[in-house]
């Protein structure tokens, strides 16, 4: 009985020494995390290009918005987060070929401003490479980039997604006078947050010739995969920051990623589902002077619970991408660019617009 008491106690204590090594590395993680956890300010300054061509109140100008993807979620991928089992792209050379494919839509929807959202520029899941500089080449001007994702190792899931560096461009050969990062609210608590998305709006603001108003262009990215507070929050924040800059007098227009629907819903029913359902987007949310521009001839989005077999019947496809544009501009049209979810599982709408 005494040699079996004594195991048992060695067993306990060995039981004790391992529960203190692994709660230490646990502690040691989060302080980890916590400590290199991406905090930006509410407004940074970024920095623009020197130059660029003069905007009058006579032009009429196109804006393009496109959710890349990271050029990661072609047709053929899907995503943990969705339901699916993939966690990045097979290889490069899929990320190349993708980011080959957005870079032709875009020679062929020729427009004078671009945003694009979910942009690497030295991620482990689309293999480091730099495609803010890619497509700054690929569209012959110059850019802007705005961090929403900065985290040194995502652990999660197995294998894990590893380092993120990641945000929204904005391009353009409009002269710019200035531009900034805005943080928008952030949708988890800690820990969680350490290792999250940083969400965020991307300003630039563009000089009129003989005019004292200016065009103020915003480029958003607002919250997936939180219970829906998240969304509403950055959503109301947008919005107060679309009316300040409207009671100043200026133009003003926001594009980019709602991850809510904001038309279609009856076209591309609200098919629920355990991993992620987007959210409706309120319209009593929304700023007074502003209408939406957006278009539901094609989904602008595909869920990624399953690669993509070209049936909006069977997939759960939605209307989540487009803008909001100020009273004092004239929408000349709103279209979005069918590219069946070939390179991403968003797709571009462009918009058109002219001064009144």
């Amino acid at each position: 009985f005494r040699r079996i008491a004594l195991l048992k106690n060695h067993l306990f204590k060995n039981i004790l020494k391992a529960g203190g090594l692994w709660g230490g590395l646990v502690l040691g993680a989060v302080s980890w995390y916590t400590l290199r956890e991406y905090r930006p300010k509410k407004e940074t300054p970024l920095p623009v290009p020197k130059g660029g061509q003069t905007l009058s109140l006579k032009d009429s100008f196109r804006l393009l918005t496109w959710n890349i993807g990271f050029a990661g979620f072609d047709r053929t991928m899907d995503f943990f987060m969705d339901g699916g089992k993939m966690v990045r792209p097979r290889n490069r050379e899929q990320v190349i070929k993708n980011m080959k494919g957005i870079r032709k839509i875009l020679d062929t929807r020729k427009a004078d401003i671009y945003f694009l959202q979910e942009v690497d520029l030295d991620s482990y899941r689309s293999y480091r490479i730099d495609q803010h500089r890619y497509f700054e080449r690929a569209l012959g001007r110059p850019g802007i980039f705005a961090w929403n994702y900065k985290c040194d190792f995502i652990p999660y899931p197995f294998p894990p997604l590893g380092k993120m560096s990641s945000g929204l461009s904005t391009f353009t050969r409009l002269n710019i006078c200035s531009a900034r990062r805005l943080s928008l609210p952030e949708s988890f608590s800690w820990p969680v947050k350490t290792c999250n998305l940083k969400r965020c709006i991307l300003e630039t603001r563009i000089p009129i010739e003989d005019s004292s108003r200016e065009l103020v262009l915003f480029n958003f990215h607002l919250e997936a995969y939180d219970k829906g507070e998240g969304k509403l929050a950055q959503s109301r924040l947008l919005s107060q920051i679309l009316s300040r800059e409207y009671e100043k007098g200026n133009y003003v227009i926001a594009g980019g990623d709602f991850n809510q629907i904001i038309k279609g819903e009856e076209k591309y029913p609200l098919r629920k589902s355990k991993n992620w359902t987007p959210g409706l987007l309120e319209k009593e949310s929304l700023p007074p002077h502003f209408s939406i521009a957006a278009d539901d001839t094609f989904p602008t989005c595909r869920l990624l619970d399953r690669p993509y077999d070209g049936s909006m019947e069977k997939g759960r496809v939605y209307v989540l991408d487009g803008f909001l544009v100020s009273d004092n501009l004239q929408i000349s049209g709103v279209t979005v660019v069918n590219t069946d979810f070939a390179y991403t599982d968003h797709q571009p709408v462009m918009l058109e617009i002219r001064f009144l």
